[in-house]
């Protein structure tokens, strides 16, 4: 039986994500935050007394925290990017045991956008050239971001292909005309850009263009627990945010 709040710890509490997420968390009248969790810390010393846990550490360290969370029968959100195929793999075996959201974005804005993402795609057909387009701070270390590669990914399911197959990063050289039914994708970096994303559809004689800025961290923060609150009261699976907030 879950609590009247949602008890949570977090993972990864001393990076950007794990400030704003204790900052909300502290002020949720839902949630009760039981600890934050950093490197050199014990998990296995507080997850008994929360419900989910919240992680945005590093890539490297998701793999055995969802075993260690499965262990334990608790939910788990999970916000890190740049899984390697194996990692991901280790991600879906723990969500054969209990309930996992596993979003490369939470903001409430880029879940829509990838929602209008797919409509525009399956509307607007391969007559529109696709390009993704994404700017982050200097510090990140992954590229594209994982809310961009989702974005490829979208774009390339609509288009009857994959991400692999598809894809194209940046362009260099003589490359040529461009073929259709590829999608271009390119990342950029500088100063203290929180993210923006901007998917282009460009034809002939119009051009779409779908864009999401975030300009706080509480964005991606508040959804995160809004993930929590609600993966508590499901069933074992992988869950996306798109389930969370009911857009499939």
């Amino acid at each position: 039986m879950i609590a009247t709040r949602t008890r949570v710890v977090i993972v990864g509490s001393k990076g950007r994500m794990g400030h704003a997420l204790m900052h909300l968390a502290s002020q949720d009248p839902e949630l009760e935050l039981i600890d934050g969790i950093d490197q050199g810390d014990d998990l296995p010393a507080v997850i008994g007394q929360c419900d989910a846990v919240i992680e945005f550490a590093h890539h490297s360290i998701t793999a055995g925290l969802a075993g260690t969370v499965a262990d334990h029968n608790k939910a788990l959100v999970i916000g890190t990017t740049g899984h390697t195929d194996e990692e991901r793999q280790a991600i879906e075996a723990a969500a054969k045991r209990i309930p996992v959201v596993f979003a490369p974005n939470f903001s409430v804005g880029v879940n829509l956008l990838f929602y209008l993402t797919r409509i525009a795609a399956e509307t607007l057909g391969e007559n529109f050239d696709q390009e993704v387009v994404e700017m982050h701070h200097r510090q990140k270390l992954d590229a594209p971001s994982g809310t961009a590669r989702r974005l490829g990914e979208i774009l390339a399911k609509a288009s009857g292909g994959t991400y692999e197959d598809l894809t194209v990063h940046g362009r260099h050289g003589d490359v040529g005309a461009r073929p259709k039914k590829i999608i271009g994708m390119h990342a950029l970096r500088g100063g203290d850009v929180v993210g923006d994303h901007t998917v282009h559809f460009a034809a002939n004689s119009e051009r779409v263009e779908l864009t999401h800025r975030a300009s706080s961290r509480d964005a991606f923060a508040s959804g995160a627990l809004r993930a929590a609150k609600w993966v508590c009261t499901q069933k074992p699976g992988l869950y996306s945010m798109q389930d969370v907030l009911g857009l499939k």
